[in-house]
């Protein structure tokens, strides 16, 4: 049967931060022999995976607790990222030889560094207790109610791999634009590329970015964002405004806010703060006027380090655009698989989605050209496979998957939740990088203040107004 896209109108993309697939849904329907509601064969965990220490002896993944000290701060450190980093994990080295295969067998040991690494730079991101074993640590269906009784009730894609073996920018920049243009790090400050908002402008087709409590940190990444109308720009409250009246664009990307004390789930903030999120989103959606021609998908930009038992493909299509990457590499191996979660009434209780060829951040773009006929930005999600064939119900369903499901809350807070974090750090920056005359006439970089979240979330507001007061200002002359 032809799949439903053509009744989709709304693709919602959450994309939430640096978790792995096994981490947060490996354990899925461990209960079930990993068989899904459906008998459709889900790749999660037995109990049976293992990670070796620094003396050898093998360590077991195993289930997170309730009881447990940090439960929804696990791991109680942030594990390594990066290129290196990823290398490490997945070849037990930080330079493969260029036909190795990655066995997965290097998590502990690298954890085992970043703590090392965060307690010698008095970074006071790790929790007490923290251990090179945690993170071999799983979380469960009864821990992650929310983001499991979606998966359930819906389609998990157990095959989505992250754009690219490193950090968090670079993999933002293929899900919106097919590319990192090169970069396998964090600290490039703009994309000089089209995205797919700009692909969506040039066929006179409505998108909107979303931050969760600030402008968005994704509206500084592409020039055909940065320099784009204030109507496609807002905070989750607007999101959730238009999704209530059956107003939201064909395409949306939501943010998480990106501070310590936020619902991004960057490890080690709190876990149970982006269950609320994950429930927030839906609820707007499916309580809203148009959620029978939605599509929301639920993902992670990266594994940030933490453990998953798969070896990613390394047959990816490079996105040929006329870029160099970094450390040589080639753009033809994957990243570590990520949660991904799809939902929406087409969609069978219980699917896990196996489509023909490789899912990564890029099907999304993929799936958008399907639908309202944008075109490639790259190779890369010209070969992409398409989301499409997960819409395969004839008629919308009509239940609710979450229904009675209580959002967990922790009861730890991250104790440095007051510093700033990494990606507030790289949203202050963007920001003081845009073209603002001071009062001389010359335009000038400003310096934020990063003394606390706080300081740097007032330093982002007051930036932000006095560049949008610069652009309206600029416009009026040109009247």
């Amino acid at each position: 049967m032809a799949n439903q896209l053509g009744k989709i109108d709304h693709i919602v993309v959450l994309m939430l931060e640096n978790r792995s697939f096994d981490q947060m849904l490996g354990f899925l329907y461990s209960d079930s022999n990993n068989r899904s509601l459906s008998n459709d064969p889900f790749d999660g965990l037995t109990g049976k995976e293992s990670n070796p220490d620094e003396f050898g002896r093998e360590v077991s993944v195993y289930k997170i607790q309730k009881s447990d000290q940090h439960v929804y701060l696990m791991p109680g450190a942030d594990p390594g990222e990066g290129f290196q980093n990823t290398n490490y994990q997945l070849y037990s080295t930080d330079d493969p030889a260029p036909n190795a295969v990655p066995d997965n067998k290097g998590f502990v040991l690298n954890f085992k560094s970043a703590i090392a690494t965060d307690l010698a730079k008095h970074y006071r991101d790790t929790l007490p207790g923290t251990a090179a074993p945690q993170i071999m640590g799983m979380y469960t269906p009864e821990l992650l109610p929310v983001l499991s009784a979606l998966a359930r009730g819906y389609a998990v894609s157990d095959a989505w791999f992250a754009s690219v073996p490193t950090m968090t920018m670079p993999n933002r920049a293929f899900a919106l634009a097919a590319t990192s243009q090169g970069h396998l790090d964090d600290h490039v400050k703009i994309f000089t590329c089209p995205s797919i908002f700009g692909r969506l402008s040039d066929k006179g087709l409505d998108w909107a970015i979303y931050g969760y409590n600030r402008d968005p940190l994704t509206r500084h990444d592409f020039p055909d964002t940065q320099h784009a109308d204030e109507n496609h720009l807002g905070h989750f409250r607007d999101f959730k405004e238009r999704a209530a009246v059956g107003k939201l664009p064909p395409f949306t990307f939501l943010e998480p806010s990106w501070d310590a004390a936020g619902n991004s789930q960057h490890p080690n903030y709190d876990v149970a703060a982006g269950e609320q999120l994950i429930h927030e989103a839906y609820y707007a959606l499916r309580n809203g006027a148009k959620w029978s021609s939605t599509l929301l998908i639920i993902t992670y930009d990266e594994h940030g380090g933490n453990y998953d038992h798969v070896p990613p493909p390394t047959d990816a299509a490079p996105p040929n655009d006329g870029t160099i990457g970094e450390y040589g590499f080639d753009f033809t191996r994957f990243g570590v698989r990520v949660p991904a979660v799809l939902v929406s009434p087409w969609i069978k209780e219980g699917t896990v989605f196996h489509p023909p060829g490789r899912v990564d951040h890029t099907s999304v773009l993929q799936t958008v050209h399907q639908r309202w006929k944008t075109d490639p930005l790259t190779d890369r999600d010209k070969n992409a496979a398409s989301l499409a064939d997960v819409l395969t119900l004839r008629l919308a369903r009509k239940d609710d998957p979450l229904a009675g499901v209580e959002v967990p809350v922790s009861s730890v807070h991250h104790p440095n939740s007051s510093t700033p974090s990494r990606l507030d750090k790289i949203h202050a920056a963007r920001v003081a990088a845009l073209p603002i005359r001071n009062e001389k006439g010359h335009y000038e970089e400003a310096s934020p203040d990063l003394s606390s979240t706080a300081e740097l979330t007032n330093f982002i507001r007051d930036r932000t107004a006095a560049w949008k007061e610069h652009l309206r200002r600029q416009r009026d002359r040109r009247k």
